[in-house]
């Protein structure tokens, strides 16, 4: 973890009170074109909250961050079990919600309250975290994935569309360096060098936030369907669901009891809009093949979904089904 102290600052966000500009196309990044052929899958979020984080709102109220802030730890000899330690050892300077390196995704604050990772005014506003240095180009690879992967998710669970916040300020993908160029608080610039370096070294090319960017959002629109997950205004609505996902290769085939379940366009009560499909408009059967793309697994109840299409076509309509109606091969 960075030993910067930022008690002062964070503590001035308890008294502080983006917009959508799309990022311009970026040349072809070989970190990114990896991912993509060596078919990597990003690891799941695992939950381990330490109850010892103050909890203290975002500017805009419990829950409601306005976007993402992506650091790295500045420390190529350390675990990200030794990072862990060490923030919760020493959180009264500092402290960010998650860590992220190569094989996981581990979030130790709850990211309804403010973390303090790049003073104020940014932690009154953002959801943050940690990417550990990693050593190998499998590694850097994985873990840009996650990092990629886990951004996109959190958009999702908080309403939030992708909007890379480099060019003007105003977005909901953040570096800690853009952080300190439009809102201030610190001179930090991570993870910008440790991009550049780390892709050179392994990929013979510079890695930078806007082939991040990038990667975010295809994450976003290719396993989140492209909506923001937002819950009625109505005080009296059902909570809405918070789903993992993981991102899943595989087929299958209906069950005998699919028709027992619903065919939804995203995960049951996950959004406040869900649209239902009948099983006759897919001309469905018991046994007929299905190709699996998503997981999602609901945090609260445990149960399984899976997003799946009747067709292996690159641009085949997808559905989500309880696991009950479905058979994997």
């Amino acid at each position: 973890m960075k030993k910067f102290s930022l008690l002062l600052t964070g503590l001035l966000t308890l008294f502080t009170v983006g917009a959508a500009n799309a990022t311009t196309a970026h040349a072809s990044s070989a970190v990114n074109s990896y991912i993509e052929s060596q078919n990597i899958k990003p690891a799941g979020v695992t939950k381990s909250i330490w109850g010892g984080f103050p909890k203290n709102v975002y500017r805009h109220g419990v829950g409601k961050p306005e976007g993402v802030v992506v650091h790295e730890t500045a420390n190529p000899n350390s675990t990200i079990y030794n990072e862990i330690a060490y923030m919760k050892s020493h959180y009264r300077s500092a402290f960010v919600h998650s860590f992220v390196d190569a094989s996981h995704i581990i979030n130790i604050a709850n990211t309804n309250y403010l973390a303090w990772g790049v003073a104020f005014p940014g932690n009154a506003r953002f959801v943050q975290f940690e990417q550990v240095e990693v050593h190998s180009k499998s590694a850097f690879a994985h873990e840009v994935a996650n990092a990629a992967w886990y951004t996109a998710y959190l958009l999702h669970e908080y309403g939030l569309k992708p909007n890379d916040a480099a060019y003007d300020g105003k977005g909901t993908v953040w570096s800690h360096a853009s952080v300190a160029k439009h809102l201030g608080g610190s001179d930090h610039t991570d993870p910008v060098g440790y991009y550049s370096t780390t892709g050179k070294r392994y990929f013979g090319q510079s890695y930078n936030m806007a082939s991040f960017y990038q990667l975010v959002h295809s994450y976003y629109y290719g396993d989140f369907g492209g909506s923001a997950s937002k819950a009625s205004s109505s005080a009296s609505a059902k909570p809405l669901d918070k789903v993992t996902y993981t991102k899943t290769t595989a087929t299958g085939k209906l069950s005998n009891q699919y028709a027992n379940y619903r065919l939804y366009n995203h995960v049951k009560n996950a959004y406040a809009n869900t649209t239902k499909y009948s099983w006759t408009s897919v001309q469905a059967a018991p046994g007929k093949t299905i190709y699996i793309n998503n997981k999602g697994v609901k945090d609260k109840a445990g149960t399984t979904w899976y997003r799946f299409s009747f067709s292996n076509a690159a641009n085949a309509k997808t559905y989500w089904a309880y696991s009950g109606a479905i058979t994997l091969n």
